[in-house]
């Protein structure tokens, strides 16, 4: 089975180097656009040098395409800000180097060709190369054999996470534990730590992710021992709640290692500023365009049954604030709107109220909400007053999803939860995702999810009604 291991690594351990060799192939290709469209004889009598240059700024900083390059899952808004990030530290190295050179004759519009070149050139490869490598991943190709030491519920949370997508490349091979556990269905289950050192040195196994109780330090170092002995990479997961999904930093306090949370971005004032601004351009040019959709749509309501063109419903804002939120109407007029929620074939939809919400077309009027204010484009979907007073009291951190706007899309919408949740559990899922988003907000998450939605539109989702 070492031949196994080494086969596999022959591929997984280039690739990495094989995609950086890549940058600097774009690197130099940005070279020569630069000195090709600024067209300046200082540039020609320095071109060696700085051509030398453009490539040793690159090596201090391959760590952040490595990064990049590597078996690790990514989030697409990091892959980018790292390669922003790149492009920053390239040029503050680049130019210190051509000063301390002395070499002073180098136009700008070299630099603006050239690094605008870049900025073009590495994100949409650092892109394509992680798309190619999670293809390849998803045919069997370029993965980490990984075990789990453990099997709590830590342990099987993380079996989910680790077969959400084969993308990730991890390829799971069984279950570790002294004590078997009913949860754990028998074929996965591969024995007891004893048999740890050998299933490893057969198997080629790559990872090890131990779940045990920290208060267990005798079977936790053994593991250490084990992985350590087998040049296995030993990662532990800690005990944390299924509710309990933000993102922590490490550090050592002397020899102690400790974990801190990291606080919610749109606590930092600068961020909200961002998110802001996005907001009010977006939306404010989407209203420009609106008559185009808005005029046509009113029309179609007001011949598909009697009543008002919109749908106005008080509904859980900001810190628990109710706000009157916009719909198109979608619904016969009646008395139950405020109370009973949209379910699968509810008579009370109307035939184009149903193309409507199965397209979310209707959200569009809460454009009007977040030019006012009350609303963002991408935040945990407002409920109505009435279901957050019952979910409030069932749901641990329901109202920890008011610390932030509402918005019309959202992280747990784009996963499919979304529509009626006449089953707690759905709830549960939704509030879960709605606190992922707030505790890793990122513009360019919102980008994404805005993408997401798009399409959704176009395709239609199943949960809406």
């Amino acid at each position: 089975m070492t031949g196994l291991k080494q086969q596999r690594g022959r591929y997984g351990r280039y690739i990495p180097v094989f995609l950086t060799g890549i940058d600097f192939l774009l690197i130099n290709i940005a070279v020569i656009i630069g000195i090709t469209t600024t067209g300046n004889e200082s540039v020609d009598i320095h071109m060696r040098t700085v051509w030398l240059l453009a490539n040793l700024s690159y090596l201090p900083i391959t760590r952040w395409s490595t990064s990049v390059h590597s078996l690790r899952p990514i989030k697409m808004e990091r892959l980018l800000a790292n390669s922003l990030r790149t492009i920053i530290n390239h040029a503050f190295i680049f130019l210190s180097a051509l000063y301390i050179l002395r070499i002073d004759y180098i136009p700008w519009t070299f630099f603006a060709t050239f690094y605008g070149a870049c900025l073009i050139l590495l994100p949409i490869w650092w892109l394509a190369s992680r798309l190619i490598v999670k293809y390849c991943r998803r045919r069997g190709l370029n993965f980490s054999r990984v075990i789990i030491v453990g099997t709590n519920n830590t342990a099987l949370r993380l079996l989910n996470e680790l077969s959400s997508d084969a993308g990730f490349g991890y390829k799971f091979m069984g279950f570790f534990n002294d004590v078997p556990s009913n949860d754990v269905p028998s074929e996965f289950y591969r024995g007891s730590i004893d048999d740890l050192d050998t299933y490893i040195k057969e198997n080629a196994i790559d990872e090890v992710f131990c779940t045990i109780h920290d208060e267990n330090e005798t079977a936790i170092n053994r593991t250490i021992a084990i992985a350590d002995s087998n040049a296995t990479q030993y990662h532990y997961v800690p005990q944390f709640t299924k509710y309990v999904s933000r993102q922590f930093d490490t550090y050592a306090l002397g020899t102690m290692p400790i974990l801190s949370a990291r606080s919610n971005p749109l606590k930092n004032i600068s961020n909200r500023i961002v998110k802001r601004t996005f907001d009010v351009i977006v939306s404010a040019t989407a209203l420009i365009l609106s008559p185009l959709v808005l005029i046509p749509l009113s029309i179609a309501i007001k011949i598909s049954s009697p009543g008002p063109v919109f749908f106005k419903q008080r509904r859980t804002g900001y810190k628990g604030r109710a706000f009157i939120c916009w719909k198109f109407r979608t619904m016969r007029v009646n008395d139950e709107s405020d109370k009973r929620q949209a379910t699968q074939n509810d008579n009370r939809i109307t035939r184009l109220g149903r193309f409507l919400r199965h397209t979310s077309i209707d959200e569009l009027p809460q454009l009007f909400n977040v030019l006012k204010g009350d609303m963002s484009l991408v935040g945990p979907r407002p409920h109505m007053l009435q279901h957050t007073d019952i979910y409030r009291n069932l749901i641990t951190k329901y109202m920890a999803r008011h610390v932030i706007k509402p918005g019309i899309t959202g992280w747990a919408q784009i996963h499919g939860f979304r529509g009626p949740t006449e089953e707690l559990w759905k709830m549960e899922k939704r509030v879960e995702y709605d606190v992922w988003y707030i505790e890793n907000w990122s513009l360019m998450l919102d980008l994404k999810i805005i993408a997401r939605t798009i399409t959704n539109i176009f395709s239609g989702e199943s949960n809406a009604v």
